[in-house]
C-alpha cells in the first residue's frame, strides 16, 4: 500500500480519490524538528508552503529508503531542496497550472483595493466613520501601465485579465514567448519596466541576493507607484518598502505573501495605503479542486495505481 503524507493539508476530493486507489493518506502538520522521523514512513509527501522539505529531511528519508515522491501543491518549489532530492533518486514535482487563475485574480483584487482604498475603507466605516472626503482621490486601473515581473502562467493570466480592463502590460521575464505580444503587451528589459510601470506584480520565485523590491530598485520606479506581491515575501526588502510609503514614493501595496509568515510587521499590516492579505493567492474552492485533481493524477501515474 502507498502511504502518502499531506503535511499541509489536501482536498477532500483528492483524498477520497487516492484511498479508492488503495493509497493510506495521513494529513498531519509536523514541525521540522519532528517530520524528520516522520517522513521515513512515507511513500509521497505532499507539501504546501508551511512545510519545509530540506536536506537533513532527505537524509532521514533516505535511510529509510521509502520516500519516492516529492510534491508541492502549488507553483514555486522553493520550500524543497530539490536537486538534493533528485541527487537522491527521489522525484520532485509541482501543480503549476492549477493555481494560477486564482493567484492572478488576487493579484487584480489588491491593485483595485489599493486603486480605490477599498481595504482601508472598510475598516474605517467598521469603526464607525464616514469618511467620503478622505478616499476621493482614487485612481482608475484602465489606461495604467502595469509591469509584471515573471510572465509565466500567473503573470500571463494577471497579462489578459489587465488587458481586458483597457490596460497596458509590461512583461519581464527570462524565457519570453514573443508570440504573446501585441499592441497593449510587449516585454521589456527590467529598467525599463521599473521606470515605466504605474502598478508593478511580482510573479516569480525568490532569488538569493537582494531582493527585487529594495531601496535601489524603488528609487528607479515611478512616483506614487502601486507594488503587488503574491509570490514570495522574500522578494520585497519591507523596511525600504515602508519607507517608501510613508515618503510617498510608493503610492501603495498589495501584500499577499512576507518575509516571514505569520507576519509580525505590524506597522506595515497596519499602512494606510496597504491591501493586506494572509497568503491565500491558490485559495479558492476551484483552485483547491484542480490543485487536489493534479497531485492525484501525479502520484497515481507515477505508482501506476
Amino acid at each position: 500500500m502507498i502511504k502518502i503524507l499531506a503535511s499541509d493539508g489536501m482536498e477532500k476530493g483528492a483524498i477520497e480519490a487516492l484511498k479508492a486507489k488503495g493509497a493510506e493518506v495521513v494529513c498531519e502538520f509536523f514541525d521540522p524538528d519532528a517530520l524528520k522521523e516522520a517522513i521515513r514512513g512515507y511513500d509521497v509527501i505532499v507539501v504546501r508552503s508551511a512545510t519545509k522539505v530540506r536536506e537533513p529531511h532527505i537524509d532521514a528519508a533516505e535511510d529509510a529508503g521509502r520516500l519516492k515522491l516529492i510534491i508541492r501543491g502549488g507553483v514555486g518549489v522553493d520550500n524543497i531542496d530539490v536537486k538534493y532530492a533528485e541527487a537522491k533518486g527521489m522525484t520532485v514535482r509541482n501543480t503549476p497550472r492549477a493555481s494560477s487563475d486564482a493567484v492572478a485574480e488576487l493579484a487584480l483584487g489588491h491593485m483595485f483595493s489599493v486603486a480605490r482604498f477599498i481595504s482601508a475603507a472598510g475598516w474605517s466605516m467598521r469603526e464607525g466613520k464616514w469618511e467620503k472626503k478622505g478616499y476621493a482621490k482614487g485612481v482608475e486601473l484602465g489606461g495604467k501601465t502595469v509591469g509584471i515581473i515573471g510572465y509565466g502562467r500567473i503573470g500571463q493570466s494577471l497579462g489578459r485579465m489587465c488587458q481586458a480592463l483597457g490596460m497596458k502590460v509590461l512583461a519581464q521575464d527570462i524565457y519570453p514567448v514573443p508570440e504573446l505580444e501585441n499592441e497593449n503587451m510587449k516585454y521589456v528589459d527590467l529598467g525599463e519596466l521599473l521606470a515605466q510601470s504605474d502598478i508593478i506584480s511580482l510573479h516569480v520565485p525568490s532569488l538569493p541576493g537582494q531582493p527585487l523590491v529594495s531601496e535601489e530598485t524603488i528609487a528607479k520606479m515611478k512616483d506614487g507607484v502601486i507594488i503587488i506581491n503574491t509570490s514570495r515575501g522574500a522578494n520585497i526588502d519591507e523596511a525600504a518598502l515602508l519607507t517608501a510609503l510613508e515618503s510617498g514614493k510608493v503610492g501603495g501595496a498589495g501584500l499577499d505573501v512576507f518575509a516571514e509568515e505569520p507576519t509580525k510587521n505590524i506597522e506595515l499590516l497596519q499602512h494606510p495605503r496597504v491591501s493586506a492579505t494572509p497568503h491565500i493567492g491558490a485559495s479558492t474552492t476551484e483552485a483547491q479542486k484542480r490543485i487536489g485533481a493534479e497531485i492525484v493524477d501525479i502520484i497515481v501515474k507515477h505508482f501506476g495505481l
